[in-house]
């Protein structure tokens, strides 16, 4: 989807329920790189995995941190069932990543905290606007579709 400017208020064209799938991790030691790096770089390996094939699920996501400490992404999907799957798949690279993690983790230093989140909202249950914005978050998920004059949030709540 293009990143160029729409002109006016848009809003997200989703139509039925939505999962937003949050995901992070919290650096606890700066100085043990050798344990904190290798989680910061699973990531970006997943989100190519995931990108490469729009089969798995993923529809977006968005890469934030909240400080020199914490990285997150918040990433759209199809359905739950398409994210436990990936989650869950032996041939995917979360799993092996999961397992790896698990391992430092049981050595001991805490040295990296890690936190997911999944929301999955019922049509009705959301709503989206953008002004003279590119399609972003749920709207690039999705697409976007024009709104009209005087359509307010409490109408696009309503199921």
């Amino acid at each position: 989807m293009s990143s160029k400017t729409l002109p006016g208020r848009t809003t997200a064209a989703a139509s039925g329920d939505v999962v937003v799938f949050l995901i992070g991790m919290r650096v606890n030691h700066l100085w043990a790189v050798h344990r904190w790096l290798p989680v910061l770089l699973a990531m970006p390996m997943m989100l190519r995995e995931l990108g490469s094939d729009r089969s798995l699920g993923l529809l977006h996501h968005i890469l934030l941190t909240g400080s020199p400490r914490t990285y997150y992404v918040v990433q759209y999907w199809e359905s739950k069932e398409k994210l436990l799957a990936y989650a869950s798949a032996p041939d995917r690279r979360h799993r092996p990543w999961w397992g790896r993690y698990n391992r430092l983790a049981r050595k001991g230093g805490r040295h990296v905290g890690i936190w997911h989140e999944t929301y999955i909202v019922p049509k009705g249950s959301y709503e989206t606007m953008y002004g003279d914005m590119p399609p972003y978050g749920l709207g690039r998920a999705y697409g976007t579709a024009s709104l009209r004059d005087g359509v307010q949030a409490q109408d696009r709540l309503r199921v």
